[in-house]
């Protein structure tokens, strides 16, 4: 009806142009005079131009019927079992870009038949590929998701891309995104290689789906060569996508390499998603490259540091790895004074450290600073600066910790007893790591094989003795624990040897 009501107006135009009245031939004055201005104003909105012209005329040159049964026998036939080319030249069709990209637009047809179909119509005269029935195809092709069709069209594209100026960066994204749906991420970096010979300029969408493509693969080495070449030419994905490939490096044990496409995305304004930044942060912060992960929490802002609870803790954490316990004490002051607020963990990894280092009095002073601050040391805390104690002999001040734990926990861990029950064997105060051993249910905590195995051991290498060690064998035997071999054995040769020499003394007295 539209192309109808065009002619009818195109007509009257072409009346009035020349003056003439519909009801008389003979010229009139009036129309005559003011036809220019009427001319004008009709037209307004009306197509202009040769392409236009020639895309009305292809429109019009499309023989649906022709159309109808070449769309019947794509979509009812498969390359297996019907062969196309015989069929499609018995048709007789007339052909031009509109009616091929009618037939590549059509959903519902197998990508394989498309291919085909598409490579028939390229072998006859009156078509020729272009850039548009490329890109229909493109579309076809990647809305159907089957390697063997994607496979193809590639090997199509390789044989349009000796012709200049029928491919573009469009088509050769679509195939790239296609084959990282379908993980196949060395033939998306193949065809990423071919930009340049194929005439096409990469843009971000070219690098982030060959990234996400190799990536999906695990080949962070050429995803990698990949972001060195997007960060050169300064053309990066949108701030979502950008996020998506720092996680991708990150996971592939590149943080530092993820660090250099934070750092660009951050100077063109692009700051990626906070969950994107916080992974980067921990990934950074578990090796050497934390003090870059330490910088980066300069970028939070206020508003940011909230939330920030997580990668800061991450970084603290990173800096007592390496032994960095004053960077680690300094970002839990600044914590502490500005935010985020640091919670038991925090401090536990810091008096942790300072325990470690043998600093016991400021790892006490954070202890404080935990309670002033309404925060409830835990047991572990406590342990940990026991073990600090027991590491540098100091068991009084040890049972002073644990006291203070007594007092504010009503059940402790075993490891703070392990702790302290290895100090005295240590030191060979047996009696006093029995009485620890035995106070242990009277705080909810049920002595273990291993602890009573050590105390044994211990009994039986540095005491000799081994009627206590019998004796804490029975009693583990009552509570339901077994003693390993080795050590039975250890307390039968300790018993045996002790009988072995009271013998032989007896024998030399009676002589």
């Amino acid at each position: 009806m539209w192309r109808s009501m065009l002619a009818s107006r195109a007509r009257a135009c072409l009346s009035i142009r020349s003056g003439t009245s519909q009801l008389d031939d003979e010229p009139s004055s009036e129309f005559a005079s003011e036809g220019t201005s009427i001319d004008a104003s009709m037209m307004e909105g009306f197509p202009s131009g040769d392409d236009n012209y020639l895309e009305e005329d292809q429109m019009r040159q499309v023989d649906f019927e022709q159309l109808q049964s070449v769309l019947s026998l794509l979509q009812s036939s498969t390359p297996a079992d019907v062969s196309l080319e015989p069929s499609l030249d018995d048709m007789d069709l007339t052909l031009n870009e509109e009616f091929v990209v009618r037939v590549l637009e059509t959903p519902l047809v197998p990508g394989d038949n498309l291919i085909g179909f598409f490579r028939w119509a390229s072998n006859k005269q009156d078509f020729s590929a272009t850039t548009r029935s490329v890109e229909a195809l493109a579309r076809a092709v990647s809305s159907g998701l089957k390697i063997k069709e994607a496979y193809a069209f590639w090997n199509l594209i390789q044989e349009i891309g000796q012709e200049n100026g029928i491919l573009n960066t469009a088509i050769l994204n679509e195939l790239i995104s296609l084959l990282s749906k379908l993980g196949k991420g060395k033939a998306a970096f193949e065809v990423f290689n071919k930009f340049e010979e194929f005439g096409c300029v990469a843009d971000s969408e070219t690098y982030y789906f060959t990234i996400e493509a190799l990536c999906r693969r695990s080949i962070f080495d050429w995803a990698w060569s990949v972001c060195e070449k997007m960060i050169d030419s300064g053309k990066l994905p949108g701030r979502e996508q950008v996020g998506k490939v720092i996680s991708y490096l990150c996971k592939g044990g590149k943080a530092k390499d993820s660090y250099l496409v934070y750092l660009s995305a951050k100077e063109k304004g692009q700051y990626p998603p906070r969950s994107s930044v916080n992974y980067l942060i921990s990934s950074l912060s578990r090796n050497e490259n934390v003090h870059v992960a330490l910088e980066m929490l300069k970028d939070f802002s206020e508003e940011d540091k909230k939330y920030a609870i997580n990668p800061f803790s991450s970084v603290i954490r990173g800096l007592c790895r390496i032994r960095d316990v004053q960077g680690a004490k300094s970002l839990l002051y600044k914590m502490v004074d500005a935010g985020p607020p640091p919670g038991n963990a925090v401090f536990n990894f810091v008096i942790n450290s300072l325990s470690k280092a043998g600093d016991l009095d400021e790892a006490r002073q954070l202890m404080k600073l935990m309670e002033i601050r309404g925060l409830k040391p835990d047991v572990y805390t406590y342990s940990v600066i026991i073990s600090g104690y027991v590491k540098g002999g100091d068991m009084q001040e040890a049972c002073k910790v644990l006291d203070e734990a007594k007092s504010k926990h009503s059940k402790l861990s075993p490891v703070t007893y392990h702790t302290l029950i290895r100090g005295y064997c240590k030191l060979e105060e047996f009696d006093k790591a029995l009485k620890l051993l035995g106070e242990m249910r009277e705080h909810g905590v049920d002595p273990n094989a291993d602890e009573y195995n050590k105390l044994i051991q211990s009994l039986c290498l540095k005491a000799v003795d081994w009627k206590t060690a019998e004796k804490l064998h029975r009693e583990m035997e009552e509570n339901g624990l077994h003693l390993n071999g080795i050590t039975k054995a250890l307390i039968r040769a300790v018993k045996e040897m002790e009988q072995a020499e009271a013998g032989t003394g007896e024998v030399t007295v009676g002589a």
